[in-house]
């Protein structure tokens, strides 16, 4: 566990760097002076050379040297593949749901919530000044809607997906509350979704289709989350993670704040909040 949770590190006019190595994307994004440098992303059908990809583009990006960095804090599926040492720099190992929660409250400026990392699949985290703890995990995620809209409509780009979902209309695709019943339900309203795919038909375009795909996984996610927090006894979720770049998503989210009543936030750079919590974390 981290000792000083969410504190900017005092790199004292050295770079301190975290990095979010997953299978074949690493982010990757570090601290100078307190403040965020500019961060990069590299793909790579390799983890080992995704990261160091990532950790040349980051220094070009950012006009540094090698010398001038002092540490790298690594974390993800992919860091086990590091050796401790990427080009000549210390690299320490860094727990994925540490890094998880650290930057999650960090980049949304909270104290105490449930962070949601949605990667190929979804971590939910607790987390608070003192303590970080992971709830539970779940298949759901960045993988399963790009595996749904490939086999579905034989895209597998969250842009593209994103594209297609904003001509949709999910009355072509889901069943809501307001086709199956002629009164109102208290707490929920006649759009509230009450089965995924549950009215598609032969009229549903693959726009529609897309955006049934976007609101399956986010809703499932949403869930999840929502659960979490209520166990927790907690207000505030955190979603963060690749998968929020895509719009019709957030705007789920949105709606699951409204409809349980619950604050959900969505950092500006959810994408890299885990890199970030890397740099963040200090050991015991």
């Amino acid at each position: 566990m981290a000792a000083d949770r969410g504190e900017v590190p005092d790199s004292r006019g050295r770079v301190l760097i975290g990095l979010d190595v997953g299978g074949s994307i690493t982010k990757i994004i570090g601290f100078a002076d307190g403040r965020l440098l500019r961060e990069a992303r590299v793909q790579a059908d390799d983890p080992v050379a995704s990261a160091y990809g990532a950790l040349g583009k980051f220094l070009t990006l950012n006009n540094l040297l090698l010398e001038e960095v002092e540490a790298i804090q690594a974390t993800g599926v992919g860091a086990s593949y590091l050796d401790g040492h990427l080009l000549e720099c210390k690299t320490v190992i860094v727990p994925e749901f540490d890094a998880v929660g650290l930057g999650g409250l960090y980049t949304a400026g909270v104290g105490r919530a449930i962070v949601v990392s949605m990667g190929t699949g979804t971590s939910f985290v607790y987390a608070d000044r003192e303590e970080i703890r992971h709830i539970i995990g779940s298949g759901v995620g960045g993988g399963s809607l790009l595996g749904l809209a490939q086999v579905i409509l034989h895209v597998r780009d969250f842009q593209n997906i994103g594209q297609m979902a904003a001509r949709g209309d999910l009355h072509q695709v889901d069943l809501s509350i307001g086709d199956i019943s002629r009164y109102d339900i208290p707490g929920l309203s006649a759009d509230t979704t009450a089965s995924n795919f549950g009215k598609v038909g032969d009229q549903a375009t693959p726009q529609d289709l897309a955006l049934g795909i976007v609101n399956l996984v986010f809703q499932s996610v949403g869930t999840d989350a929502v659960l979490a927090a209520r166990l927790e006894g907690v207000e505030t979720i955190v979603f963060t993670g690749n998968t929020l770049g895509v719009p019709q998503g957030r705007d789920v989210l949105e709606g699951f704040a409204k409809l349980y009543s619950i604050d959900i936030l969505v950092p500006d750079n959810a994408e890299y909040a885990t890199a970030i919590g890397a740099a963040l974390y200090r050991p015991e």
